[in-house]
């Protein structure tokens, strides 16, 4: 009788257990970084664990979201740079928290790739726990799937998911939003994580590279200057909603830009005015409109032109509440108000400076 073959392995389907346990021990200090109270264990059990007792809490109502950070991650992937993109993935979740008046809590995120490379798998981790860190929420937990067929060797998506909790009584918006109200404009940290289906077709008409020098940025290239990282807002936004109580509503500026975000959290009665002329536009934002030959309302519908967040405040209290968030580090303008409901959501005075 023949000796029987050894039959196939995992491995040569593609997929190396031994690379993901190995990538797993590389981001326990990492993960580690992140406790907080109410997370402090370990990660590599079925399920993350949080106490909201140990949080503080006493009557919470918990506030979840998910996102990804779209096709940002082809030119974090063409560039060969991995370390921030987990910034992007952390912030599109937790700025979504907080604008409902959440603290975030917790952290999971979903890393998927054709072939699993550990170095590059917990550098792109490190970002997320930079992320997390910045948010002051635990990342507790996560999934590495390695998908040969499904993804090129090279790619890979990132998926989060995040939960936050407020106080009973204390969501946003409130139901006080009157005429008169004031917009408070804060400063974005770039194109952030949205419309870069369209950024991608813009360079590639260009004809750049993605090492070549940034039209718009000293000493970056184009994929460092259009990779920086989404700016997270949680902390500053927190500290103004506690130490002012003149908070009424919040917009989070991603796809759809002003027009599709803002209306979301206003009454329908009301509209939002906005002063493009008191925008401060970034640079990258006037180098895609005129190498892309993009009208000025496409581009306030696909990006943020250099607005992140949007609050309202109490007209009375606007003065405190900027000043809070300016000594919390945030650059913030009064960009309008609040008026009676007109034909849209957003109405537009003056010409926003692309």
């Amino acid at each position: 009788m023949s000796e029987q073959k050894n039959g196939l392995t995992y491995a040569q389907a593609g997929v190396d257990i031994d690379a993901g346990n190995l990538m797993v021990e590389k981001i326990k200090p990492m993960v580690r970084s992140t406790r907080r109270p109410g997370a402090d264990g370990e990660i590599g059990g079925f399920g993350g664990l949080f106490d909201l007792k140990a949080a503080g809490f006493t009557d919470p109502v918990l506030v979840a979201a998910n996102d990804g950070v779209g096709t940002k991650l082809k030119i974090a992937i063409e560039a060969g740079k991995h370390d921030t993109i987990g910034i992007d993935l952390v912030a599109m979740c937790v700025n979504d928290l907080v604008v409902q008046g959440a603290e975030p809590l917790f952290f999971l995120d979903y890393f998927a790739t054709g072939k699993l490379d550990p170095e590059q798998g917990a550098t792109i981790v490190s970002g997320i726990a930079e992320g997390c860190r910045q948010a002051g929420c635990a990342l507790i937990g996560g999934e590495t799937a390695e998908m040969p067929g499904m993804y090129q060797e090279k790619d890979y998506d990132l998926a989060g998911f995040a939960v936050g909790a407020a106080e009973r009584g204390q969501l946003l918006p409130t139901d006080d939003i009157v005429e008169g109200d004031v917009l408070l404009g804060l400063s974005s940290s770039g194109v952030h994580s949205n419309g870069f289906s369209l950024v991608r077709r813009i360079v590639a008409a260009s004809g750049l590279g993605w090492n070549d020098p940034a039209p718009f940025a000293d000493d970056q290239t184009l994929a460092e200057a259009l990779l920086e990282p989404t700016r997270i807002y949680v902390k500053s936004v927190l500290k103004a909603i506690r130490n002012t109580h003149g908070i009424k509503a919040l917009a989070h500026i991603t796809g759809g830009g002003f027009p599709d975000n803002i209306p979301r959290v206003l009454p329908a009665d009301f509209s939002a005015e906005l002063d493009l002329d008191t925008i401060d536009v970034p640079p990258v934002f006037s180098w895609l409109t005129k190498t892309g030959g993009v009208e000025a309302t496409e581009m306030m519908r696909t990006f943020n032109c250099g607005i992140g967040m949007v609050m309202v405040v109490a007209s009375g209290q606007a003065a405190q509440v900027a000043a809070v968030l300016q000594e919390a580090g945030e650059k913030v303008e009064p960009i309008g108000r609040i008026v009676p409901r007109r034909d849209a959501g957003v109405i537009y005075r003056g010409a926003i400076a692309l």
